[in-house]
């Protein structure tokens, strides 16, 4: 006797809004656990970068040190990846750049590892914020930095908080925005 396969079977009055239902559930358990993991992978990161910047300053070790401790985090942990000198740099440049622990935990801790390495170079928690509410990509990210698009924003001169009532304020100043930084895609 040859059963059919499973894809020939006649489905029940309701399956395919409850199939629906349990992809979407499993797609949003998916993303849920990629944030999880990015969030305590940023974390680690930055503390790797600390400890490095606090052990430099208070033992005065230098760079050097760094080589040595790729080199045996390599050892240590052969099937993880990034631990060469370059990543340890990095780390060490993404904890200078946000000294401030909490900070890192809540907006910075968010956005994706390649994210923080071009928002540490600048320094800005703005874009942070920003990248987190827009849904940015870091490609996006990157162009709304290059047109300094918080900047411009921030530099607008306006007598909205004067003249108009609280609740329109930010919807008055959204009107003026340049339209070629409106929302992406």
């Amino acid at each position: 006797m040859s059963e059919r396969p499973a894809s020939l079977i006649a489905t029940p009055a309701g399956y395919a809004d409850w199939l629906t239902e349990l992809k979407t559930r499993i797609h949003g358990a998916q993303l849920r656990a990629a944030l999880a993991v990015n969030r305590e992978l940023v974390g680690l990161y930055w503390q790797i970068g600390r400890d490095i910047l606090d052990r430099q300053g208070r033992e005065g070790w230098g760079a050097r040190v760094i080589d040595r401790l790729a080199h045996d985090l390599r050892t240590a942990f052969p099937d993880m990846k990034g631990f060469s000198r370059a990543n340890l740099m990095y780390m060490r440049a993404f904890a200078e750049a946000w000294p401030d622990a909490e900070i890192v935990q809540q907006a910075v801790g968010q956005l994706p590892r390649g994210h923080n390495l071009v928002l540490s170079k600048l320094k800005h928690l703005q874009y942070a914020r920003r990248a987190i509410e827009h849904g940015w990509s870091r490609a996006v990210l990157e162009l709304q930095i290059e047109a300094r698009r918080v900047e411009r924003e921030d530099q607008a001169i306006t007598n909205f908080a004067e003249r108009l009532p609280g609740p329109n304020t930010d919807l008055a100043r959204q009107s003026f925005k340049d339209p070629a930084a409106a929302e992406e895609v």
